[in-house]
């Protein structure tokens, strides 16, 4: 173990992606167990191997408790010894024995092969659990590399995930090579290295693929309130601006529709609504039925339930495809909601906080939506 020794060290740290020092730390550790197995050490010496980092000398160190009467030789020493050793030294001190056996080099390190590889890949391990678990709650691209009966497996470079089919979309179809975005759901630490759990269904996807295209909401200026989601079918998003003379819906939506259109590519064609959201429930409850217009709402606070009134040509609009349009409305806002028709609009019962032109708008279809 010479120069050479020291390169190969090298060479493992560049490979593995860990430090050059983890590397001879470990080296070191397997040292200790293949003396203790190969060279008669017994389990209770205080064995300590010291690799010479420029040099890559080995050198074997034995701790031993210095004593006036010695009575175990391989954990006692007496106090003359011990003095040509360490002039200093004093009873029920502890010196340092050189114990380096003759080829240990060769010898220690063809046993400790094995221990050296096995820390190595606790290392590696290690690092990609630190680096993963530091993404939970976030939006990774991975390839998929193969797909199992009870998940899909991605690439995400130096780790695998899993793609559960609780957490897949039912309306997708996942092949090999496929790149897709997920979101991190959860890393856990197990014997085989770390695991990792991702989403296409999570929420947390839809708000994560805002950041990315939406630079207001990344930084602040347009915050998500809230989201209601049917994975693969539809999706309601609540948004409110935090800065002056920013339009939170159409910062989301962007130019022509290309920053929506963007996230609907993302998530294979699913339908997304950008709302604004209001501290007035009745005018959130409103905005949420988009794109139907409202003509008023109603709220019962004790029972949590809003009764909104829309056109009558409209019913069907503000319902929804079975009723998917007035549930994803619900569960943005937090209100049962019922849905009533009448064929004459009421603009003396409008919804709170909206102008009669605001309701007229409303009325003939102004609300904001998602270019299809």
């Amino acid at each position: 173990m010479r120069t050479d020794f020291i390169a190969a060290i090298n060479q493992v740290s560049t490979e593995k992606g860990v430090s050059k020092e983890v590397v001879i730390e470990a080296i070191e550790a397997a040292l200790v167990s293949a003396y203790k197995r190969n060279f008669g050490g017994a389990q209770n010496q205080d064995v300590v191997v010291r690799i010479n980092r420029q040099t890559g000398d080995v050198r074997v160190f034995v701790a031993k408790r210095v004593v006036a009467e010695v009575s175990d030789p391989r954990t006692e020493i007496g106090l003359d010894e011990a003095r040509e050793i360490d002039p200093n030294a004093h009873i029920d001190g502890v010196v340092e024995v050189e114990t380096t056996p003759r080829d240990f080099g060769r010898i220690a390190a063809q046993t400790a092969k094995q221990v050296v590889l096995q820390r190595l890949r606790e290392a590696e391990r290690e690092l990609v659990y630190e680096a993963f678990t530091e993404r939970e709650g976030d939006v990774v691209t991975g390839v998929v590399e193969r797909v199992e009966p009870k998940a899909a497996i991605l690439d995400l470079g130096k780790a695998e995930a899993a793609l559960p089919t609780t957490e897949q979309v039912p309306t997708e179809t996942y092949r090999h090579g496929q790149r897709l975005k997920v979101y991190v759901v959860e890393v856990t630490r197990t014997p085989r290295g770390p695991q990792i759990i991702v989403s296409r269904t999570h929420r947390g996807l839809v708000r994560r693929l805002f950041e990315l295209e939406v630079p207001e909401v990344f930084n602040g200026a347009v915050e998500i309130k809230a989201i209601a989601r049917e994975p693969g079918s539809r999706s309601k998003v609540a948004v409110l601006a935090r800065q002056e003379g920013v339009d939170p819906v159409g910062s989301c939506v962007g130019v022509r529709g290309v920053r929506i259109q963007n996230i609907v590519n993302e998530l294979n064609g699913e339908k997304i609504d950008v709302v604004q959201w209001s501290a007035d429930p009745a005018v959130f409850v409103a905005n949420a039925l988009s794109p139907a217009p409202v003509i008023s709402v109603d709220l019962n606070e004790a029972e949590k339930t809003a009764t909104v009134v829309v056109p009558e040509r409209q019913l069907s609009l503000a319902i929804g495809r079975e009723g998917q349009n007035a549930r994803l409305a619900a569960k943005l806002t937090g209100w049962r909601i019922d849905i009533k028709a009448t064929s004459l609009p009421r603009l003396e019962g409008t919804v709170p906080n909206l102008t009669r032109e605001e309701s007229l708008a409303r009325l003939s279809g102004g609300s904001e939506e998602r270019p299809e």
